[in-house]
């Protein structure tokens, strides 16, 4: 079962933090779709006000312009709402290796805001963005929560903070608490514009531009690339969840394994081209495999992704073909 055959108490309000966002605002365009409220927080910082335009003429939508590392905004935000889903942060490994400050101000203390605003609110349930990079440099396939390595940049080790703290609000205070360790998600709405950029829809629009993209490192890499209808389909259903999950982190990924050349040669393939890719110095702090096991969240979440790499880039070339001008 999706997400669109999931239900909630009727008058339902959600809160998505960081909903202007690629995965933010996917979500509050489900949650709309379903029936149900949603307020938007986002200080579109990263996040792009024309993702969440078509919605705000929906008197079930409120757009919140807000920073979360605002106390008072994020307990104004939270007022009366049931559920929280943050998405609220700043992503990018490299970026993070430039602006370690910066992220640990918004990955942590604003998460930590939301967390803390969530709990006086008396929020039934509190749904976090967190990472496939807590594994760090831990080598076994697939990823298993409770065997992580040492995190490899500061972005890891901010989303790893979160984790602790989500256990913690569980423990101390009683908060239902959800990390989803997110691996790789891509779909409708991803930037592919700009240094930090995503790398699928980097290289749809370099090749739908006639450029040459740069793979980093061999091309050899593997990643669990998920797409944007599962990570909504986990964040509900978290929703849902026990209690007795609460305080916990899951693996949310497709279970699949692609390697970063074969994703190329795809692409080129779905679009008609034929371009050899440039191949450049691997990243700092990158993880060189990435592989979910996802059967925490499939036995403790009933999460049960719909759609395999397959399915899901085919999707997201057809969106992109006709949204990218």
């Amino acid at each position: 079962m999706g997400y669109r055959e999931l239900s909630f108490e009727k008058d339902s309000v959600f809160l998505v933090g960081g909903g202007a966002g690629f995965i933010g605002s996917n979500l509050c365009e489900a949650i709309l779709e379903m029936g149900y409220t949603v307020r938007c927080l986002d200080d579109l910082s990263t996040g792009k006000y024309e993702n969440i335009e078509p919605f705000t003429k929906n008197e079930r939508f409120t757009f919140i312009k807000g920073d979360i590392r605002e106390l008072e905004t994020c307990m104004e935000a939270a007022k009366g709402v049931d559920y929280v889903l943050n998405q609220a942060a700043w992503g990018s490994v490299p970026r993070s290796i430039e602006m370690p400050l910066l992220y640990e101000e918004i990955n942590i203390r604003g998460t930590l805001n939301m967390m803390e605003a969530a709990r006086q609110n008396k929020v039934k349930k509190f749904v976090y963005a967190s990472s496939s990079s807590v594994y760090g440099d831990h080598p076994v396939l697939p990823k298993k929560e409770g065997q992580e390595g040492k995190v490899l940049s500061p972005y890891a080790l901010t989303k790893k903070v979160d984790e602790e703290y989500g256990r913690l609000y569980k423990v101390l205070y009683g908060l239902d608490t959800y990390g989803l360790r997110y691996f790789n998600v891509f779909g409708r709405r991803q930037d592919p514009d700009g240094a930090y950029a995503a790398v699928i829809p980097k290289f749809i629009r370099q090749l739908m531009n006639g450029e040459r993209p740069t793979i980093n490192g061999d091309g050899k890499q593997s990643r669990d690339f998920t797409y944007i209808d599962n990570v909504i389909e986990a964040n509900l259903k978290a929703c849902l969840a026990s209690s007795d999950a609460a305080g916990e982190a899951f693996n949310i990924g497709a279970g699949g394994r692609e390697y970063l050349i074969d994703v190329y040669y795809e692409l080129c393939k779905a679009l008609g081209k034929e371009t050899e890719p440039l191949f450049g110095p691997p990243r700092a702090g990158d993880i060189r495999d990435s592989n979910a096991d996802i059967g925490k969240a499939r036995e403790l979440l009933g999460y049960n992704p719909e759609y395999d790499f397959a399915a899901g880039i085919a999707l997201a070339i057809d969106w992109y073909k006709e949204n990218l001008v």
